[in-house]
């Protein structure tokens, strides 16, 4: 006779999570609520304004001329003559201050990587340019080192004339005479620190068994800098390159002190002819509609930005 045994209990499948409802989502949101809404009234708020304005053609030395015109201002932004120097001054200031920095500061991170007594004491004097004031920075480039008078620049090179036996140096007016490379060097010492910062903790963050294979197998320093290094510092190089150019084209504060876009608007740029369009010609209008286009490059840049950003932790989180 045989028996008829019950089958084994099995365990029940586990239960799935249970997804959030709609009115458990709020609620976890509803804290941020105020936040949301304080971002939006400082932000976006403005930024719809500019639009709005953007459209009318608005004189206030004419009160009673304000009117619709639609696309017209932007079309006189991309035409006019002003505003297209202003964009070329924009890209060669941006191009040369990033480029430079970037240089500067992966020189200067190759040597803060090695150790050596002070190295602390270094960086921080390194960093320091970084921390001044944009206005202070400018204002200490214009009177105490391009000074024609009693500047650095000028008397150092009197100096150097009187170590040789002259009686003076020559007398030179930096900004009148080199006024975008006045602005580029300002910028330069201000913005290489922040591209030290970005390159050094890329350089610290490289896989030490790989350099250490690299230096069994034999190979130079400047090989291991080629193939291994320089390729790591890809995307860090290219995150300075992405957030110094969304800082850099904003620049107003060294154009406006040291050369006030002169001599014959050779430095002046697109921050400082909005400046110039919407105080000194009064065009409300013409000047939102500069500001929009600056806003929107800014926002493509920004946005590559992210997306490097994004890929750098990725990249953390694989390892």
């Amino acid at each position: 006779m045989t028996t008829l045994t019950a089958p084994p209990k099995t365990a029940p499948p586990p239960a799935l999570p249970r997804t959030p409802s709609g009115v458990s989502k709020w609620r976890r949101r509803i804290p941020l609520l105020p936040a949301l809404i304080f971002t939006i009234v400082v932000t976006q708020l403005p930024f719809v304004a500019t639009l709005v304005i953007s459209t009318f053609q608005w004189n206030i030395l004419k009160p009673g001329d304000r009117h619709f015109v639609g696309l017209s201002n932007f079309t006189f932004v991309f035409t006019d003559e002003r505003l297209r120097t202003a964009v070329l001054n924009t890209i060669v200031l941006t191009a040369a201050v990033v480029l430079i920095s970037v240089i500067l500061g992966l020189g200067l991170a190759m040597l803060l990587d090695r150790r050596f007594v002070g190295r602390g004491l270094a960086r921080i004097l390194l960093i320091a340019p970084f921390l001044v004031m944009p206005v202070a920075a400018a204002l200490l480039w214009k009177h105490a080192i391009y000074n024609p008078d009693y500047g650095l620049l000028n008397g150092t090179l009197n100096a150097v004339y009187r170590f040789f036996g002259a009686d003076n140096g020559p007398t030179v007016d930096w900004v009148s005479s080199y006024p975008m490379p006045a602005v580029v060097v300002s910028l330069v010492w201000q913005w290489t620190p922040f591209m030290m910062l970005i390159l050094l903790a890329g350089l610290q963050a490289q896989p030490g068994d790989v350099l250490e294979a690299a230096k069994v197998d034999g190979a130079s320093a400047i090989a291991t800098f080629r193939h291994i290094t320089l390729p790591h510092l890809r995307q860090y190089i290219e995150l300075g390159v992405l957030l110094g150019t969304i800082y850099v084209v904003q620049t107003f504060d060294a154009v406006y002190t040291i050369t006030q876009g002169g001599p014959g608007s050779q430095t002046t740029n697109l921050p400082y002819e909005i400046y110039l369009t919407m105080f000194r010609k009064y065009e409300y209008g013409q000047a939102a509609a500069a500001g929009v286009v600056v806003v929107l490059g800014s926002i493509v840049i920004a946005t590559f930005a992210l997306r490097t950003i994004a890929s750098l932790f990725r990249e953390e989180v694989s390892r």
